[in-house]
């Protein structure tokens, strides 16, 4: 069945790109094919390319809940010639990154070698990442990687072969156990060998082009043995008993846990295959297992010496060890597999250039089990696991970074639990609370990138309507990790904890507001009437954002640029100048009025406030005498977030908790200096000995009046 040229389908996107840019050389595009996916890119008529859309073969998406489109082109020897970026539905990302930067970045995965990323899981080459845009950088790598292996394994390139769907695997038969002579054994292929003279090895180097290797030629003459390396697959009883003689395939038994398999690696001539490596480090660097996409590295708890091999007529070797293979490696001895070699030479005092052999092994058919032979899948298979491997390996990656963000999550948890106790000394909270608001500031925002955005929220409901999928938002773990955070923090604090402590762009704007008042900057209190009157405006920006995601999600996200976030964190100013100046006059009119963008314009303060009412305490300690007569927490919140008459306000609180720390205070609280001087009065404390309990009208106070 023929292919339709749909809106975002490969056959749409070619006549926009010319053959030229994705093979070298190309002229024209042949017809889509109708089995895989796939256009043969071609030059004077002939097939030098396959072009192919990475939308059809993997479903990964960006942080939009939607795939990022991207054309590339791989040859008969699974290398992309070409890479060109056509469609993405990404501004909440990129916008204020230049296309050109990801158009750039993207063409940069021409070359990449596919069969050594099937062999090395994806990890086969260097990830460049931009700063604000690490979920879409790993969705386009994600994406081409795997969708360029899977359009290798079925078209057959780079000797990659077609992925096996579920159902019976060959097993092998462990009731044979017949004894064999080595030159059966070598012939039928239980045995497999690999030979390199010198001669061999020189004139492979010689290929590479590099002058330093060529000018350092393996000593000896050219028909002599480089290296004559011999492999057996010695955990099959039958292979096994007649290479390692009874008593030592059965030590071999005991020392395999269940589901481990093993190999023989006989050596012999001027290289060994096992290198030194072991020796300083417990690694075997010269040699690794191989089969489909897994790969295998041997450390000496792995590996044991053999004396002689017991098969009589076998000749005789300087090197013979077995190597085990551990179960989580997901080996099957039923499967075709390579051991790899690696040979290196010295081009420097410490550099050493590489050239790696392949040894392959198939386990002869009388070993095996007759069973049906499995179906070859045509169609992309495993794209859930791949996903979850996606988001695992960049959860795994950020582990030091999640382990500081957990960290400082509890420690602001035990304050607002403890909050009593932590606000006591003034003066020790207030460079707590320094101190904690710059760890948020330089690793939560400008290192980690971490900051959360009204978008997040839109991203979140534009998902909801389309089939949600929490693969996007596990990308990012350290955001996904705080709004959880968030979420909790709403039932029992409300907005405050994120927006007065785990804000990065809040934290900037109270911390240059903090350096303006040691500078002796004037503050400006704003009139009662009109502070409660500007309130409205972010809850109104919200609203307006929100209905507008309903009709386009990219145009409210075009418009939540009201949000410097991504200008003052995650871009750290670099950026075209509005951006930049936008952001440096809401900082700058911070100097003088504090947290003035958190106080009327954050439209993610707003949104946070609205589910904030259903919190199920409040924590907030006040006196009867709050507000009426006395206005100290009023006249000194930062956010003028209290009342005249002595209520906090809890959408427009960020629980700084400075009024508790007033509370308290010896000083300028005068519910506590009036309880202080009755007890002088009576005698029963000193007006300089701190109070030992908690003063009248204290919810842990017993109840008594106050004149």
């Amino acid at each position: 069945m023929a292919i339709s040229a749909h809106a975002d389908s490969l056959a749409s996107f070619l006549p926009d790109i010319e053959p030229a840019d994705l093979a070298p050389g190309a002229d024209a595009f042949g017809p889509v094919r109708d089995d895989v996916k796939v256009a043969p890119v071609l030059k004077s008529g002939e097939t030098i390319a396959w072009a192919f859309l990475t939308s059809d073969f993997v479903g990964t998406t960006g942080y939009s809940g939607k795939p990022i489109h991207v054309v590339a082109a791989i040859d008969d020897e699974a290398i992309l010639t070409g890479v060109q970026l056509v469609k993405h539905s990404e501004p909440i990302v990129l916008i204020g990154i230049p296309n050109s930067r990801m158009v750039e970045l993207t063409e940069g995965y021409a070359g990449l070698d596919l069969k050594r990323e099937a062999e090395t899981g994806g990890e086969g080459h260097d990830l460049d990442i931009i700063s604000g845009a690490t979920v879409t950088i790993m969705v386009i790598d994600d994406s081409l990687v795997r969708g360029g292996i899977k359009v290798a394994r079925a078209l057959g390139l780079g000797g990659l072969s077609p992925l096996l769907a579920d159902g019976p695997k060959r097993e092998v038969d462990m009731a044979q156990d017949g004894v064999f002579d080595w030159s059966t054994l070598s012939g039928d292929g239980s045995v497999r060998r690999l030979t390199l003279d010198i001669g061999q090895v020189n004139a492979a180097f010689e290929a590479t082009g590099d002058q330093r290797a060529i000018n350092r030629p393996e000593p000896g003459e050219p028909d002599d043995t480089f290296i004559d390396m011999h492999m057996a697959l010695v955990s099959v009883p039958s292979i096994g008993k007649s290479l390692l003689g009874e008593a030592e395939y059965q030590n071999l038994t005991e020392w395999l846990e269940e589901g481990e398999q093993a190999i023989l690696v006989l050596g012999r001539g001027a290289y060994s295959f096992k290198g030194s490596g072991y020796v300083r480090g417990g690694i075997f660097d010269r040699i690794q297992l191989i089969q489909g996409d897994n790969s295998v590295r041997f450390f000496d708890k792995q590996q044991e010496r053999l004396g002689k091999v017991a098969a009589p007529d076998a000749p005789s070797f300087t090197e013979l060890d077995i190597f085990k293979i551990p179960v989580d490696a997901e080996f099957n001895p039923a499967e075709p597999f390579r051991l790899q070699l690696l040979v290196q030479r010295a081009v420097g005092a410490v550099e050493k250039t590489f050239l790696t052999f392949d040894l392959g092994y198939k386990l002869p058919e009388q070993y095996l089990l007759p069973v049906t032979a499995p179906a070859v899948v045509n169609d992309a298979t495993g794209e859930a696991a791949a996903k979850a491997a996606l988001w695992q390996r960049i959860w795994k990656d950020r582990t030091v970074e999640i382990g500081v963000l957990g960290v400082m999550l509890l420690v602001l948890s035990a304050t607002f639990f403890f909050q009593f106790h932590a606000t006591m000394n003034a003066r020790f909270f207030y460079w707590f609370r320094i101190g904690y608001l710059t760890m948020t500031l330089f690793f939560i925002g400008w290192y980690a990138n971490a900051q959360l955005s009204v978008v997040n929220l839109m991203a979140l409901a534009g998902s909801l309507r389309s089939g949600f999928s929490w693969d996007a938002f596990l990308l990012d773990p350290l955001v996904f990790i705080q709004w959880f955070a968030v979420a909790a923090a709403l039932l029992f604090w409300g907005r405050g904890a994120y927006c007065g402590w785990l804000c990065p762009f809040g934290a900037l704007q109270e911390l240059t507001n903090k350096i303006a008042r040691a500078l002796k900057v004037p503050q400006w209190t704003l009139p009662w009437g009109l502070n409660e009157r500007l309130w409205p405006a972010k809850y109104m920006i919200f609203l307006g954002l929100f209905g507008l995601s309903f009709v386009s999600i990219p145009l409210a996200e075009k418009y939540a640029e009201i949000e410097p976030f991504k200008t003052a964190i995650i871009l750290k100013f670099m950026r075209d100048w509005p951006f930049v100046v936008f952001a440096l006059l809401l900082l700058g009119i911070g100097l003088f009025i504090e947290r003035f963008y958190c106080r009327y314009l954050c439209p993610l303060g707003g949104a946070l406030a609205i589910p904030a009412r259903m919190r199920m305490f409040d924590w907030l300690r006040r006196y009867k005498d709050c507000g009426t007569p006395c206005q100290t927490c009023a006249n000194e919140c930062p956010v003028q977030a209290i009342h005249p008459t002595g209520e906090i306000n809890p959408n427009e609180c960020v629980t700084c908790l400075h009024c508790q720390v007033l509370y308290q205070s010896e000083d300028k609280c005068p519910v506590v200096i009036r309880q202080l001087k009755r007890r002088a009065k009576t005698g029963s404390v000193d007006l300089k000995t701190p109070l030992g309990q908690p003063p009248a009208n204290h919810p842990n106070a017993k109840p008594q009046s106050v004149s």
